[in-house]
């Protein structure tokens, strides 16, 4: 068995790749020594890791402000969640108790954003009064290029009061009024996906969003009016010229030459829909403002498609049945130049249902950006391993042309490059066990299969559907315990959302599995579930490279695109999926059969939503299925509360959009030659191979490009900046 490489041997390779190039080792030793007897005023005996950690991003900043101050010089000048007794909990992520040494705050762009209040008209305008005013402190994060010098900006937004209480109220005695009041303000920025089940969640989140885009609108004027854009007036107030230069929201007439619309959801629910109370209460502005521009929509409406009142409704941007609605999906589409999606058979399904009458009206608006994954990252990075291996058969130039892996094609039947990447999947998931064992003390088999499936935990996303094959495994194994079986460790990973009930159940049902099957003397190490609390990117960085099969089984027609199968397939991973979102062009990619895929395809959904779908008919046909639903709702896995899952089991049989059942037979069959195919390592490997050289398309760089070009009209450069140390 290979040994694991070292860290010492990681960062070296990494080194190679040329991600930790530093041009001065001995000066990088002196800065870090300076920042931690400095800075931090500590010395190496008193010194804790997190001491250490701050003094080397204190140093590797410094290496970045010189960039990063002439990147931006040279724009100027041109144009957490834990998991307990089963359950998920959320906890706290005090993440800024000790600060962050990578930001920069601005203070003196800080910006008012206004709340609630009432509006005036007058003859000479509207204005807009009695507002509740908060600060938005904007967070500077330098983000650097790939060896050009070139480090960008992310500017995040803090919330702040407008003063730290008010004295007034202090003085007569309403010092916790005050406080309250700050706090309600600060709030904003507080809370991550707050529970919008309930009126207030809502409105946080309704007021979250404004704030974020008022900030930064305010902000994107505030730099156009400072820029040299052939500009030499004191204060600018010309903004023609704003859409060549932005790609965000100004007047009406700019409006729709500076914005395009992204869409990353065709779920319904998923489609903000904010009522009109709440609309009315927090910005009543903004919805005068809204009514007025569905007025000119309308007139659009009727004057192309006249008489027809249906589809003014349909197309409206206020939903009038029941409560009053503004659908922002349709401001966002009647606002913009360009609208896409994230993958082909997205943007089609965008065209074809989910906005058919807005495409009929203006189909030049409409296209597609298939998304992307960065190679530094998701690859170079996490799996320095693999990038060594590719780099020694066609050079580095794939860090930065992905396309470049198409060459591995020449390298198929490479018999000593078809050992060289088993044998990088095989060091990355000895390490990978380890780390589990560490952590969820389950001995891990690292010659079993390692199938895994993370991602968001939602119905769509159909992780009861894996589920059901784990336990239709388990029954098999239990029914011919003698039966040689490939052996399988099935890790599922994911955070619910905090008010999703059946997405926290979900949840409560695999770790329920877990327990009875890793507990099971009869399966032993042939068959292991894992559910991996607190999936985030560090732990994806150590899950992807280790991953033999990635599960990617939503149903036809709701994934937009996904971007973490795109991570495994570089990574090695064989796919088993349908055919949704990005699988769909994955498969063009790796060429026909190096994809396991299974199930309907959209026009088979399509059909049987016009049938009707019938949960039981399913049930009663197939016995296997039969047997692993009879399990869960009898309490096999829940023998403390049998009917612990009975609304799993009632949604699964009456109300299943999603329609988990209707897959099952093809999911299992499928399943059965991915078994088979695991016991043969060379073709296996063969497959991978075709995977990680049909990767290409999927780089971060490809989509980035597509936008600049297709989208905000700038052309894409590989220019290099001068070095802050070398003449201009």
């Amino acid at each position: 068995m290979s040994k694991p490489l070292s860290d010492h041997d990681r960062k070296k390779q990494i080194s190679v790749r040329g991600l930790a190039g530093v041009e001065n080792v001995a000066d990088l030793k002196k800065n870090f020594n300076r920042h931690l007897h400095f800075t931090l005023v500590k010395d190496r005996n008193v010194s804790t890791k997190r001491d250490y950690y701050f003094a080397l991003a204190h140093t590797v900043r410094d290496h970045l402000v010189g960039r990063w101050i002439r990147t931006q010089q040279s724009y100027y000048e041109k144009d957490p969640k834990k998991i307990s007794n089963g359950w998920q909990v959320e906890e706290a992520d005090d993440w800024l108790r000790y600060g962050n040494p990578w930001e920069k705050a601005r203070p003196e762009y800080m910006r008012p954003v206004h709340f609630y209040g009432r509006t005036e008209h007058h003859p000479d305008g509207v204005k807009w009064v009695d507002t509740q005013v908060v600060l938005a402190l904007p967070y500077d994060t330098p983000v650097p290029g790939y060896r050009n010098n070139i480090v960008n900006t992310m500017r995040l937004w803090s919330a702040k009061a407008p003063c730290e209480f008010n004295l007034k109220d202090f003085n007569v005695g309403g010092y916790i009024q005050a406080v309250l009041d700050r706090n309600l303000a600060e709030n904003i920025s507080r809370v991550l996906y707050p529970n919008d089940n309930f009126f207030e969640g809502k409105e946080l989140r309704l007021k979250q969003e404004y704030f974020v885009v008022a900030a930064t609108l305010q902000d994107i004027i505030r730099r156009f009016k400072a820029s040299k854009f052939g500009s030499r007036d004191i204060v600018r107030t010309d903004f023609s010229s704003l859409p060549d230069k932005v790609s965000q929201l100004c007047a009406w007439d700019i409006c729709n030459k500076t914005c395009a619309y992204t869409n990353h959801t065709v779920l319904p629910e998923a489609l903000e829909r904010w009522p009109i109370d709440l609309f009315q209460t927090l910005l009543p502005r903004h919805l005068e403002i809204i009514y007025e521009i569905n007025r000119r929509h309308m007139e659009r409406v009727s004057s192309l498609y006249p008489g027809d009142v249906d589809r003014m409704r349909r197309m409206s941007l206020i939903e009038e049945g029941g409560q009053k609605r503004v659908n922002m999906a349709h401001l966002c589409i009647v606002g913009s130049h360009a609208v896409n999606g994230v993958a082909r058979i997205h943007s089609d399904i965008l065209k074809a249902t989910v906005f058919k009458d807005f495409y009929e009206m203006d189909p030049h608006k409409f296209q597609n950006k298939t998304n992307g994954i960065t190679p530094r990252r998701w690859l170079v990075m996490c799996n320095p391993g693999l990038a060594e291996v590719i780099a020694e058969r066609i050079g580095e130039d794939f860090i930065r042309d992905l396309d470049q892996l198409k060459k591995l094609r020449n390298f198929v039947n490479d018999e000593a490059f078809i050992r060289d990447i088993a044998k990088v999947k095989q060091e990355n998931k000895l390490k990978f066990a380890v780390h589990l064992e560490e952590h969820y003390k389950v001995k891990i088999n690292p010659n079993s299969m390692f199938d895994v499936q993370v991602k968001r935990i939602h119905e769509y996303k159909r992780q009861l559907l894996n589920c059901l094959h784990i336990i239709t495994f388990y029954n098999r194994i239990k029914k011919q315990p003698n039966k040689q079986w490939t052996p399988r460790t099935i890790m599922i990973g994911g955070k619910a959302a905090p008010g999703y009930h059946t997405a926290k159940m979900i949840i409560r049902l695999i770790t329920a599995i877990g327990e009875v099957v890793n507990n099971d003397p009869v399966v032993g190490d042939r068959l292991k579930v894992i559910f991996l609390e607190n999936y985030r990117v560090t732990l994806a960085e150590k899950a992807i490279p280790a991953s033999d099969l990635s599960e990617q089984i939503s149903t036809a027609g709701t994934e937009a695109s996904g971007t973490g199968n795109m991570k495994f397939m570089l990574n090695g991973a064989l796919t088993i999926g349908t055919m949704d979102g990005a699988n769909v062009e994955m498969a063009e990619e790796a060429g026909d059969g190096n994809l396991f895929i299974f199930g309907m395809r959209v026009e088979d959904v399509d059909a049987m939503d016009a049938k009707g779908y019938n949960a039981s008919e399913y049930y009663n046909r197939i016995p296997e299925l039969k047997q692993a639903i009879d399990q869960i709702a009898g309490g096999f896995f829940s023998p403390k509360q049998p009917d612990l899952f009975k609304d799993i089991v009632n949604m699964l049989m009456h109300h299943d959009r999603f329609k988990v059942f209707a897959d099952y037979e093809d999911y299992i069959k499928c399943q059965e030659k991915v078994s088979a195919l695991y016991m043969k390592p060379k073709e296996w490997t063969k497959k991978v191979i075709h995977n990680i050289a049909g990767s290409g398309k999927f780089s971060s760089d490809r989509t980035i490009s597509q936008y600049a070009r297709e989208i905000w009209g700038v052309e894409p450069t590989l220019e290099k900046l001068a070095a802050p140390d070398d003449p201009k």
